[in-house]
């Protein structure tokens, strides 16, 4: 357990109307007298006091907080200053902080990574926050709200006891069955470990955190000159794509995130798609790019003759305005970027699209590295069925175990948590 303590902003970089400086660590409430004259305020009650250095000079009229631990977001003592929030305000109370004893500033998600440690959180919990401070969206915001609320962890709880109810169980055939029927697991064990196994098969086909987070990523694709940046721009509403009717303008891949109705979006438009002998060095590695991009899209707008386009794809007839084109069949959209022509309910059908892919609101969506263990307790649980030995089942049982473990952090590697901590800002 860390014993120094820490200071950091945790709230909006200044100038604004207030700023709050947390402190967390034994030495806090000493630092809280110092700064404060002498005496700490009720415990979680707001008093005013007038903050000064080491020298006497005054450096803000403050609200402050003193909240001893152990029942603190950090699990131990911390103190809060709220001052004003001008540069000049926050940079002087800082550097007299800095100068009291024990102290320091704090790193990147370092109050969140304490809380972790003194088990005011668990990992699950620390990766929705991480989510939640991340989030744009409503989506998003609600599904972290869950994570970070403990959903997910309540649920790989009551998982857990249930694997401990089945190990019990076989230790009990283990030790008190002889010989002949030590194989004798009891009535309705393989219904208990399917059903398990089953609850864990129906959370991994729930929609993923990356889509919530990265955006539903949403391709246009089709050769030069189909009329991809045209509407890239008019979806994203900006203009973000140079236009020209030049074969090849676009040579790279450009990404532009949006949120239509609340729902997260990635928009890319691609270079155009075409024998990549026909262009130069530059426009062939615009191509596979583009070509990359397809592959790894949820939805993909084909702009290029009808039938041409990646599996799945909306055929979209993108120049309605243009009496000289070649249509599409009554299968495909017809949309104008330049006149606006159905673009709204390209939208609409986009947005239903992607709800329907993402999360429902408030749902749990797990993380990749949520999903990777709840498949390895999957699989675990899976390999029951064919395990006829009692100790195999109970090896399938302790990795089933392990793996919950892992994902609620019982067990976690330096490297994972320093990668998840280094995601939070500083005040944090």
């Amino acid at each position: 357990m860390p014993r120094d303590t820490i200071f950091a902003l945790s709230s909006g970089s200044p100038p604004a109307g207030i700023a709050v400086i947390r402190v967390s660590g034994p030495a806090a409430g000493e630092a809280l007298r110092m700064l404060a004259g002498g005496r700490l305020p009720p415990v979680r009650c707001a008093a005013a006091r007038t903050l000064r250095d080491a020298e006497g000079g005054p450096l803000d009229h403050a609200l402050v907080l003193w909240m001893p631990g152990p029942r603190t977001a950090t699990g131990e003592d911390i103190a809060e200053l709220h001052l004003h929030g001008g540069r000049a305000v926050v940079a002087a109370v800082e550097a007299a902080l800095a100068r009291c004893a024990g102290l320091r500033p704090a790193t990147p998600g370092e109050f969140t990574r304490r809380a972790f440690a003194n088990g005011r959180i668990d990992l699950a919990e620390a990766e929705g926050l991480a989510e939640l401070l991340e989030s744009e969206t409503e989506l998003q915001r609600r599904a972290a709200m869950a994570l970070a609320g403990g959903r997910l962890s309540q649920e790989v709880g009551t998982w857990r006891d249930r694997v401990l109810a089945l190990s019990a169980e076989v230790e009990a055939a283990l030790d008190f069955s002889d010989e002949e029927d030590a194989g004798d697991l009891g009535q309705g064990f393989g219904e208990r470990v399917a059903a398990l196994a089953g609850e864990l098969g129906a959370w991994l086909a729930r929609p993923r955190a990356r889509v919530l987070r990265e955006g539903f990523r949403v391709v246009l694709a089709g050769p030069p000159n189909a009329g991809k940046s045209t509407l890239f721009n008019a979806l994203v509403e900006n203009e973000a794509a140079i236009t020209s009717p030049i074969a090849g303008t676009t040579r790279d891949v450009i990404e532009r995130s949006v949120a239509l109705a609340g729902v997260p979006f990635t928009f890319v438009d691609t270079a155009g798609l075409r024998d990549s002998t026909a262009g130069d060095e530059i426009e062939t590695i615009g191509i596979a790019r583009a070509q990359a991009e397809v592959e790894r899209a949820d939805l993909v707008l084909w702009l290029g003759p009808e039938g041409q386009g990646p599996a799945g794809a909306w055929e979209i007839d993108a120049k309605a305005d243009d009496p000289a084109r070649q249509t599409k069949s009554r299968g495909a959209m017809a949309v104008s970027a330049r006149t606006g022509e159905q673009l709204d309910v390209l939208r609409e059908r986009m947005i239903g699209h992607a709800r329907a892919a993402l999360p429902a609101p408030g749902d749990v969506a797990l993380t990749e590295r949520q999903a990777g263990l709840v498949a390895e307790a999957h699989a675990a649980l899976d390999g029951i069925g064919q395990a006829i030995d009692p100790l195999i089942v109970a090896e399938h049982l302790r990795q089933a175990r392990a793996a919950f473990d892992r994902l609620v952090g019982r067990s976690s590697t330096e490297d994972m948590l320093d990668a998840l901590f280094g995601r939070f800002c500083i005040g944090k």
